[in-house]
């Protein structure tokens, strides 16, 4: 029905479009052959003629006589005419609205799927527009047919500088991108214990205390994945517990028997070292303990740490990480490793730990809750950073090889802090808290483990860390390697 209309309305169109001669009253005069055209006289009317009302400068008036066209006498009537096409365009017209009608009726009638959809292409653009042969990308909904946005058409700001233009196709985000995060940057902490048996840790799903074949198995898995640096940290049982932290250094203890055999199975990863006595210390803290007023005594303290530091040294460690946070113990352990002869032990000096409520899940695993108060006298405050600067300056006066800030996340503008200051490698420590409530989070369906984690590591990376202690090492890692997996793709801009 609505094709017999439409033809109808092309047939018509058609008529009207054919012009419609006009008759005129003028007669032409009979004119002899013989007579030359340029003797011919033009025709002027005069106040009498009918031809006064048509007009005067139509191109047949300013031919010569001999040129006129002679006409029919008569006129037809154009008035009658034009009645007809308006009586067949009304009802042309009645005859679309009732087609139009009908189809109204049965779409309203049906289901939304059933209507023709296209997408919008170009601002106010037309349904259906250069839209033939594209596919629609998936996930973006269909628009109804006729949908337009609700915008002026051919809108434009007149923005000089628009920054989307860099990160408008993967190859050039790629080429703009500051920061770059791989395994290399990982290092993953052990928690090691003297059993035959793994231990996991309650509050830190996936993380366990090793015995030695674990141990040797994570090492493994995690070289596998580009993983080459490793830190050590002891369970200590009860019984080997002592106010001066003696066990520390002594030749047989675990963290140097852990270092011998791994630097034997994998000679070429790097292996560090923790230096403090809260592991080994009966009352919690990283010093000896004045029994009457509660003080961390610094200086003899430090000399337990040297004695420490040269002990791992000999078992293996290629870097010993001082995180008791003692003054002057850099120099002192740096002056203690070079008297032995360990002048190519690194030293990666906690120069920035806060007393923070992120240590929790650690101090567990590790069964080191102080006994009584906080270390609050020795690590600093968190709401300090400008006192970051300070210890800057006297960790790098006195040998440090790298910075360490701890906690992580929570701490992005004190890593800045160090990077900015410091010609010295920046790490940070993402810690037991961090790494827990990402899990929780995670399995209770609150967030995405994977995107939530390398999102977190890349900010440590683009804050200034060049080396990251996490517990997401492996798995982080497996994710970066993995050529079909998110990352890739988010880096290729194939999501």
């Amino acid at each position: 029905m609505l094709m017999g209309a439409v033809a109808v309305a092309a047939s018509l169109i058609g008529f009207l479009a054919q012009p419609v001669q006009r008759n005129e009253l003028y007669t032409a005069p009979a004119i002899s052959t013989s007579s030359k055209v340029s003797s011919l006289p033009r025709h002027v009317p005069n106040a009498g003629d009918e031809r006064v009302s048509s007009n005067l400068f139509s191109s047949n008036d300013m031919l010569p006589l001999a040129d006129q066209r002679p006409t029919i006498q008569g006129r037809t009537s154009f008035g009658s005419s034009n009645l007809l096409g308006v009586g067949c365009m009304a009802g042309l017209f009645v005859v679309l609205a009732k087609v139009f009608a009908t189809q109204r009726a049965q779409v309203s009638g049906g289901a939304w799927e059933d209507v023709e959809v296209a997408l919008a292409t170009t601002t106010g653009q037309k349904a259906g527009e250069d839209t033939q042969g594209k596919q629609r990308i998936q996930g973006i909904k269909a628009r109804p047919a006729g949908y337009r946005h609700d915008v002026t058409r051919g809108y434009q700001l007149e923005e000089v500088s628009r920054p989307r233009r860099n990160r408008r196709h993967p190859a050039l985000r790629a080429m703009m991108r500051e920061t770059q995060m791989s395994p290399a940057n990982f290092v993953a902490p052990l928690f090691i214990h003297d059993a035959d048996y793994d231990t996991p840790i309650n509050a830190m799903p996936g993380c366990s205390r090793l015995c030695a074949a674990s141990v040797l198995k994570e090492v493994g898995e995690c070289v596998e994945q580009g993983v080459n640096m490793f830190i050590l940290f002891p369970k200590i049982p009860e019984e080997l517990k002592t106010p001066d932290g003696r066990q520390c250094y002594d030749p047989t203890d675990i963290v140097m028997r852990t270092l011998k055999l791994i630097k034997g199975a994998y000679p070429d990863v790097i292996v560090c070292t923790d230096i403090a006595l809260d592991p080994y210390n009966t009352d919690g803290h990283d010093g000896i303990v004045d029994e009457y007023s509660g003080e961390i005594i610094n200086d003899i303290t430090v000399e337990q740490l040297c004695k420490q530091a040269v002990a791992q040294a000999r078992a293996g460690s290629d870097i010993v990480a001082p995180s008791d946070m003692q003054d002057g113990r850099i120099g002192a352990i740096r002056d203690a490793l070079d008297a032995e002869g360990f002048t190519n032990v690194g030293i990666m000096s906690y120069c920035a730990k806060y007393a923070s409520a992120f240590y929790g899940p650690f101090r567990e695993a590790l069964d080191s809750n102080p006994s009584f108060g906080d270390k609050s006298t020795y690590q600093m405050d968190p709401a300090n950073r400008r006192e970051a600067l300070r210890e800057i300056e006297l960790d790098e006066a006195e040998g440090a090889d790298i910075l360490l800030v701890k906690p992580g996340l929570p701490y992005l503008d004190i890593i800045l802090t160090l990077k900015e200051n410091s010609a010295l490698p920046i790490a940070a420590y993402q810690v037991s808290g961090e790494y827990s409530m990402i899990k929780a989070a995670a399995q209770a369906g609150f967030i995405d483990e994977q995107k939530v984690v390398l999102e977190s590591l890349l900010s440590l990376r683009r804050a200034g860390a060049d080396v990251i202690l996490t517990y997401f090492a492996k798995d982080a890692s497996k994710w970066i390697n993995d050529p079909s997996g998110w990352w890739r793709k988010k880096l290729n801009g194939q999501l």
